[in-house]
């Protein structure tokens, strides 16, 4: 049966026996700009999934162009790194690609020595808080050169193609946009003028690495920058990359300071592929399209729309590596999907730590010892089926152990179904619904409505009990928290009980905050309608816009802190402040709430005491660890190790590699 995801394709002189390409990532594994065997390891385990290509970078072309967490292509010492980097890649079964970059304003004094960043304009990036130095004539020109020649490094070093990043608001975006460029020569000033910096950088690099060398360009389809290029601007820069100058392009899209969100789970997959189908109906160069395609459902159905000729995955393979050879081998329900919720990828690049991912708790550690069995095997109960329990219990079973879990629930996932719950959040039902695929596979038994007592683990005998049991949410001792109207938010996640139409929310934290986007949307057209009204044109756009953000109550939100959303990741946090603002939840901080009464509760600012009115008051405090088994197995003397929120109130991502360190210990 035809695949379009395996139909061979041709970039130049490249035959390309499928259409998915891994895109460049910064994975924070460089050091002093030359290649790591971590970087080294971390490609040859996707390159073994077998993605008709890997891109790799982004690449420095110059000292200022990046930091040191970056790979160096600006010195010819870095060839040595990049020849092994290129080879680890091809010996494991894809073609290589090495990214060029140049970071522009969004660049940081603070890597570069105190050296200030270079742009266009003096314009100060929203991102950094810093105002970049005006470029020279000779500075250009000499940036140009730059590229050339790290490309010419790239070719060097046995890479099979090289791209140059045109998009996300570095450099080249900087030119080509008038919110960044406000020059008055040759290289400002109208859209041709703007589009001389890049396609001059492109020629250049053309004319380097010849003719028969395969040359990318990754570009905007849409900046989605207010006053910034538009789309139909950015499809006449595509046209004129694609005029003998490039041999493929690859669609990106937002700039890092766009409050359009693009990698995050509230983005429906392959949404941005309209931009790549824009491009592609002008260009006759093979159109790769990029974010959040991370099945092989979705990345088939672009290729079969005809929305693309390739499908950039990259955090998917992150997550699970083999994603290529599965689909291949018709085992696609075995995929571990990328869920985007960016806590182990961008949020550890936000903290300087190198990419980890929480579907995976291998990335970024693949040249570590692979696991090993035991030389004696031992019984193990794991109690608990949530994403720790799930983890810990495979872990133990590849060294192989003989392991059980005990799941008092009557489906596997745990807290991920509460956290799947809010609108944007569906996806991390997707990785209990994985973690509950691969158990299976494995053979682990689960037996489900089933408690793990001091009873049964003295009739099933273990030699080691994991305690993966979760937490219960935090009940504060507030008076008349026993009203009849006041609910916990995990009932309200899980529909559970009905809330009126004036609702309190009491803490401003993650699940707060979650809690009161899901009530938010009650009473919001859907998707669906949303379409049918407009392509109908029953409603202007603008009232479907206000019918798809404001529901039928009236939310606010009470956090004693200061600020709302302390403990949730940089990456998703402002889009769902955003989206606070969007329905129009009403939010308070510095807020203490010191009594709940029959109409609503009474909170303590710093200028007094204030009533407020409410049907329903939803405690949304956090969660306390629930490990009623620690004890019984001190006192039963069986061996036993704690994960996940049974030992300490922590994250998806610390689950699952808590899990995953247990599995190992044993």
């Amino acid at each position: 049966m035809r695949d379009p995801i395996f139909e061979p394709i041709t970039i130049n002189t490249l035959n390309i026996k499928n259409r998915i390409y891994l895109p460049a990532m910064h994975l924070g594994m460089a050091q002093e700009f030359e290649v790591t065997d971590q970087i080294i390891h971390f490609y040859a385990q996707r390159a073994k999934g077998k993605p008709g290509m890997i891109c790799a970078g982004y690449a420095t072309v110059d000292e200022l162009s990046g930091n040191t967490q970056n790979i160096g292509a600006h010195d010819d010492k870095f060839i040595p790194g990049l020849q092994k980097l290129s080879k680890a890649i091809k010996d494991n079964g894809s073609f290589s690609v090495l990214q060029l970059n140049h970071a522009g304003r969004y660049n940081f004094s603070f890597f570069l020595n105190g050296k200030q960043p270079v742009a266009p304009s003096p314009i100060a990036s929203r991102m950094t808080k810093e105002t970049p130095k005006e470029m020279t004539m000779d500075e250009i020109k000499a940036t140009i050169n730059a590229f050339a020649q790290a490309a010419v490094r790239v070719k060097k070093s046995g890479f099979d193609a090289v791209e140059i990043l045109s998009g996300t608001g570095y450099l080249i975006s900087e030119f080509l946009s008038p919110l960044t460029n406000q020059r008055s020569d040759n290289y400002g000033g109208s859209f041709e003028n703007r589009m001389r910096f890049g396609l001059e950088i492109v020629t250049a690099v053309r004319d380097a690495v010849g003719k028969e060398f395969p040359l990318i360009v990754r570009m905007n389809g849409n900046d989605f920058m207010p006053g910034g290029n538009s789309r139909l601007e950015l499809q006449a820069y595509a046209k004129a990359l694609s005029n003998n100058l490039v041999d493929a392009l690859c669609i990106n899209v937002g700039w890092h300071e766009a409050r359009v969100p693009q990698i995050v789970a509230s983005v429906p997959r392959g949404t941005f592929a309209y931009l790549a189908r824009g491009i592609k109906e002008i260009v006759s160069v093979p159109v790769i399209a990029s974010h959040r395609i991370n099945d092989p459902k979705t990345a088939r159905q672009l290729l079969d729309d005809g929305m693309c000729d390739m499908v950039a995955m990259g955090r998917s393979l992150i997550a699970d590596p083999m994603l290529p050879e599965k689909t291949r081998l018709g085992k696609e329900n075995e995929i571990m999907h990328c869920i985007a919720c960016a806590q182990g990828c961008f949020d550890n690049l936000f903290k300087l730590n190198h990419v980890e991912c929480l579907c995976n708790p291998l990335a970024g550690y693949e040249g570590t010892e692979p696991v090993q069995k035991v030389a004696s095997l031992k019984k193990i109960l794991v109690a608990g089926a949530g994403p720790a329990g799930m983890t810990a219990a495979l872990t133990a079973h590849s060294r192989g152990h003989n392991v059980i879990i005990y799941e008092s629930r009557t489906r596997p996932g745990g807290q991920l179904y509460l956290a799947a719950a809010p609108p944007g959040r569906q996806e991390f039902a997707q990785l209990a619904r994985d973690l509950e695929t691969q158990v299976t596979l494995q053979k682990i038994p689960i037996i489900l409505k089933t408690k793990l007592t001091d009873d049964l683990i003295k009739k099933e005998a273990p030699d080691t009990v994991i305690v993966a049991t979760g937490a219960t949410p935090l009940i504060p001792p507030i008076p008349g928290i026993e009203l009849p109207h006041v609910v916990n938010a995990w009932d309200v996640l899980q529909n559970n009980v009905a809330t009126g139409k004036k609702v309190a929310i009491i803490g401003g934290g993650a699940v707060g905050v979650e809690t009161a986007l899901f009530l938010a949307e009650k009473g919001t057209l859907s998707a669906e309608a949303v379409k049918f009204l407009l392509v109908n044109k029953a409603q202007t756009p603008e009232t479907l816009f206000e019918m798809a953000t404001q529901g039928t109550k009236q939310i606010i939100l009470i956090e004693m802190l200061d600020k709302i959303g302390k403990d949730i990741g940089k990456s998703t946090k402002w889009g769902m402040m955003q989206d606070l603002g969007r329905y129009k939840v009403e939010t308070m901080t510095a807020s203490k709430v010191i009594t709940i009464t029959p109409k609503g509760l009474n909170i303590e600012q710093t200028d007094g005491i204030h009533e407020i009115a409410a049907d329903t008051i939803v405690i949304a405090a956090g969660s306390v660890s629930n490990n009623p088994l620690e004890s019984v197995l001190e006192k039963m003397g069986v061996e036993y190790r704690v994960a996940g929120d049974a030992k300490q109130i922590a994250t998806a991502f610390e689950a699952v590699h808590q899990g995953y360190k247990v599995g190992l210990e044993i």
